[in-house]
């Protein structure tokens, strides 16, 4: 359907601004234009308007006025280009300065990326190429085959590492779902054992060790120790302290060795103690009691819950711990006779006296983040049961291979990893260095 033409309205001068007049005039005088060019260039009714507003406002004459410009003196003109070639020079010289201290600059960028990827043994070029390309297209506007021409590259080099690009990233994001996934219960598990445990997953993608520790890194994943300790042991007291009786001892199957310690779990509101008992060889948490004293009766709870899962009865137990008074008590050191159990104690302040219960105190409280709720008693308990189920059940142990420590506790021909001798070893090479030395 056609639109009805607009009905033709005549103006009069007033219709008309003086602002407009004047603006309209100054053109005229200004530019070569035609009234009639003026005229259509603005919608101005009347043949006559413009000249009549020209004669009435302008500063020239009108009627004397020609179409043709006089020319300016040759002399002047000479003048005036000599003029325009002086500032061109000048223009030519500041832009040649620009143009050489942008060469030095990319020259200078090129060199740092060949030490960069000599040192760090990264392809920088290959890598990055087509992201810096997207970016200067955005920002500069230039089209594609303009900068790959810039960059020496060709199309299908940059469709080339677009496609791998989109590939690797859709591979990162199937690899931090499964991550993701694995660490709602165990939020703080590391890369090693993230490795260990979804190695099926990640060989399907493609994705080996490194490559996951780099998708972990990019996306802000890695965990990083926590530092923290609260002293719970109260060595000076008037009970009999035991030797040390696994100084020595080789770990060879599970209930040989019992490890006991006391952590502190703290929150915003509330301090609580937990008294833990593990296996020394499998690393399984086989008795634990959390309350809010370290008093004695905490230990002794842990020890009637360790007595009670024991499954190799028939073996002789040792129970190792530090000087702590709970464990020195009469109580307790009844309690460990009446179970035929024998005593072990430290002998020194040193933390790998007693390395494995300090190990699991630092994995309960770093990886599974225990002591960052604010909870009561009674949700609090029922946070380290869940807690240490998932310890025993479903966390892999370096120590042991990369097998649970269920796992590990229900067989005794695995042989598991040992850091004593290493670290006797680098004492001795220290003394050594000493003596060398002095």
């Amino acid at each position: 359907m056609k639109s009805k033409e607009r009905p033709y309205v005549r103006r009069s001068q007033k219709d008309y601004s003086m602002p407009f007049k004047l603006s309209v005039v100054q053109e005229y005088e200004e530019t070569d234009i035609s009234y009639s060019a003026l005229s259509r260039k603005y919608r101005i009714q009347g043949s006559d308007t413009i000249r009549q507003w020209v004669i009435k406002y302008g500063s020239t004459d009108v009627i004397y006025k020609t179409s043709y410009p006089m020319n300016k003196p040759k002399d002047l003109k000479i003048v005036e280009l000599e003029a325009q070639i002086e500032t061109l020079k000048r223009k030519n010289n500041r832009l040649e300065h620009e143009l050489e201290n942008r060469d030095h600059k990319a020259a200078i960028l090129d060199i740092l990326i060949d030490i960069a990827e000599k040192e760090y043994k990264i392809k920088i070029r290959k890598k990055l190429l087509p992201r810096a390309a997207d970016r200067y297209k955005e920002v500069e506007g230039l089209s594609l085959t303009q900068i790959c021409v810039l960059l020496g590259i060709n199309r299908q080099f940059y469709y080339r590492r677009k496609w791998s690009e989109r590939k690797n990233k859709q591979k990162a994001e199937k690899v931090i779902q499964v991550v993701h996934q694995l660490r709602r219960d165990m939020p703080r598990l590391g890369g090693r054992k993230l490795y260990h445990l979804l190695y099926d997953n990640l060989r399907e993608l493609g994705v080996g060790r490194d490559k996951l520790f780099t998708i972990l890194r990019a996306n802000q994943l890695l965990v990083t120790p926590k530092r923290s300790h609260k002293r719970t042991t109260n060595s000076f007291h008037r009970f009999k302290k035991h030797k040390n009786l696994i100084e020595n001892i080789e770990l060879v199957a599970p209930e040989q060795v019992w490890v006991s310690d006391i952590t502190y779990v703290s929150s915003a509101k509330h301090h609580y103690y937990l008294a833990l008992i593990t296996d020394a060889y499998s690393k399984k948490i086989v008795g634990y009691d959390l309350s809010e004293s370290l008093s004695t009766k905490g230990s002794l709870r842990a020890l009637r819950m360790a007595n009670k899962s024991r499954i190799y009865t028939e073996m002789e137990l040792i129970h190792h711990s530090d000087r702590g008074i709970q464990y020195c008590s009469d109580s307790y050191q009844k309690q460990l006779k009446k179970y035929r159990i024998k005593c072990s104690m430290t002998e020194s302040y040193d933390p790998y006296a007693n390395a494995v219960a300090e190990r699991v105190n630092g994995i309960l409280k770093d990886e599974f983040s225990i002591s960052e709720y604010n909870l009561s008693l009674k949700d609090m308990q029922r946070l380290i049961k869940d807690t240490i189920h998932i310890y025993n059940e479903k966390r892999p142990h370096a120590s042991c291979g990369y097998n649970t420590p269920d796992f590990m506790h229900r067989q005794n021909k695995i042989k598991i990893k040992t850091y004593k001798k290493s670290k006797q070893i680098m004492l001795l090479g220290l003394n050594i260095l000493f003596l060398k030395r002095y």
